[in-house]
């Protein structure tokens, strides 16, 4: 590893790597999905790099030396540069900065009082969760900050750039509501998916056989994996997926079929875990539901060599791109994933799974749950369990989905084949690295050309808070659906008084009296189930006895008696 003080003039464009260890391994004390993403991006990124040379931002010289060690494991025998904020103006020799989040905002600045420029180089960040405190300041400082338009900020997916230009849309519109700013310049905010080492999912028929005896699942087991973080308020709410499970283990049962959720992951805590117990007991009592622990390596395998099919119904809006169904896909297992987010853009309904129809509030409804987030009466965690347990997945469009593939091996085979076929062309790093050097060049050139022609290049409002705004506004894009006065609503089935016994069960479930605070009375609740017993009608109707101020409240939650499959949706 050499420090800058080596570098030789005359290196062509490159790129630097701004490199905080725990930033890219899943081997730290809390393992996130950036961490995930992190490590595979970094193995990706040595493995099919066209760099000559390879460069790091870190913050301590140790940092850089951690970098190289790196480069070598993968192989590459390239110099490596560090460099460090006590020369930070060597950085317009590799010619751009990596940086593995949304904040470029800071580093432009310290581009420009390093260098008295905005153009020594280019900056690139990316997306993880948007939904953050930290995640959505760094976006809406993207606005005042000396970002330029050679720098660019990746979003993962479609839903999330949408997301993303809400944000940057408020505030604009504060700003030039208080202070008539008329001149932008913003980043490119160019789509490039994460990618995945597509052959790490290839398993041999030997593996297969091993990984269903470890889970004593025999030729008449259908296994349906889970995999990733097990937390209903802050990942997936798994209810969804108990019931409809359940519906369709017992459609199948005659066939002499025996349904197994294999939920490979880890709780954070012991509360956690016992909810997920209580919730899957009661909610699906014919499924054998066995956890392994996600953090291990051999228990992933096990996971994904056993499977039959892969299941991730994610409701929640700190997910953005959503790595695990692209793994599926590889490892050659059909998916059954919500139309959520990022897998709207991965997931071909029909083709390599099947996406499931989801339903949230219209925007507005959530303007309190933004508040509580921004005045830190809610933590992060608290803000999301709070939306998402107004967000809900159609839960017989997923059962019928899980018959489906339960009752053809060979439809399971094809949409397995079909998905392997799709993430080993589109998802693999190989072809995201080249992506992400095609779009480093192209920052390259936009720089260059701004030097050219000019080579001194220096130094009413909707949203009170554009960083906190209503959710259902700033992710109006995730869902299927969105929950209308005019939606026509009824009892999932015909009887009130089993409704009602089997609402007062879920609501003793700790998953789910969690949100309280967010939930109607029982008084309304039973308001509400009475008059949908009376058959399909719009969702306003159903709120005609509900006292005025209380109707916006009730109207919303709404979506959580679908989202607990007490009512359901007519299209």
């Amino acid at each position: 590893m050499n420090s800058a003080s080596h570098i030789e003039t005359g290196f062509g464009f490159s790129s630097a790597i701004y490199y905080h260890p725990e930033a890219y391994t899943t081997s730290g004390p809390k393992l996130m999905g950036r961490n995930a993403a992190g490590e595979s991006f970094l193995r990706g990124y040595f493995q099919h790099s066209s760099a000559s040379t390879f460069w790091a931002q870190v913050q301590k010289p140790e940092h850089g030396q951690h970098f190289a060690v790196q480069a070598k494991a993968q192989g590459r025998t390239e110099s490596v540069y560090a460099l460090t904020s006590q020369n930070l103006s060597a950085l317009a020799k590799p010619g751009l900065v990596y940086y593995p989040g949304p904040g470029i905002g800071q580093h432009a600045f310290h581009r420009s009082l390093s260098t008295g420029s905005h153009s020594a180089w280019s900056l690139c960040g990316i997306t993880h969760t948007t939904s953050s405190a930290g995640a959505m300041d760094a976006i809406s400082e993207l606005i005042t900050a000396p970002v330029q338009t050679w720098d660019a900020v990746i979003c993962t997916s479609t839903a999330v750039k949408d997301n993303v230009n809400r944000l940057l849309q408020a505030q604009v519109d504060m700003l030039k509501d208080r202070l008539g700013v008329s001149k932008l310049v913003l980043p490119m905010l160019p789509v490039i998916p994460l990618g995945i080492h597509t052959q790490d999912f290839v398993f041999s028929e030997a593996q297969k056989k091993t990984a269903r005896q470890k889970l004593n699942a025999n030729d008449h087991t259908l296994v349906v994996l889970f995999m990733g973080r097990l937390s209903f308020h802050a990942k997936a709410h798994p209810l969804a997926m108990y019931q409809a499970l359940q519906k369709a283990a017992e459609l199948v049962r005659s066939t002499g079929k025996k349904v197994m959720l294999v939920e490979c992951g880890w709780h954070a805590n012991e509360f956690i875990q016992k909810a997920y117990q209580d919730a899957s007991r009661q909610a699906c009592p014919n499924v054998e539901v066995i956890t392994l622990d996600g953090r291990k390596a051999e228990d992933r395998e096990t996971a994904w060599a056993g499977a039959d099919i892969f299941c991730s119904l994610s409701d929640n809006i700190q997910e953005t791109f959503g790595i695990v169904p692209i793994e599926a896909m590889a490892a050659g297992l059909p998916v059954v994933v919500s139309d959520w987010d990022g897998y709207k853009d991965t997931v071909r309904h029909g083709v390599d799974g099947y996406r499931i129809d989801t339903v949230m509030p219209e925007a507005g409804m959530a303007t309190d749950l933004a508040l509580r987030h921004a005045l830190e009466v809610d933590t992060y965690d608290m803000y999301c369990g709070h939306t998402c347990s107004l967000v809900s997945v159609d839960i017989d469009a997923a059962s019928k989905a899980f018959v489906q593939l339960f009752e053809s091996p060979t439809l399971r085979q094809t949409m397995g084949a079909e998905g392997r076929l799709r993430a080993q062309k589109v998802y693999d790093w190989k072809v995201i690295i080249a992506q992400y050097e095609a779009l480093w060049s192209e920052q390259h050139q936009i720089r260059l050309a701004a030097l050219k022609d000019a080579p001194q290049l220096a130094m009413k409002q909707a949203n009170p808070w554009p960083a906190r705004m209503d959710p259902f506004h700033a992710f109006a894009s995730y869902p299927t659906h969105n929950l209308k006065t005019s939606t026509l609503l009824s009892l999932a089935d015909n009887s009130l008084d089993a409704a009602i016994t089997r609402i007062q069960t879920y609501q003793a479930m700790a998953m789910v009296n969690f949100a309280k605070a967010v939930l109607p009375s029982n008084e309304e609740i039973a308001t509400v189930l009475q008059q949908a017993a009376m058959g399909p009608q719009a969702a306003l109707e159903l709120l005609k006895s509900i006292d005025e101020s209380r109707k916006s409240h009730v109207f919303r939650s709404l979506a959580w008696l679908l989202k607990m499959g007490i009512l359901k949706m007519h299209h």
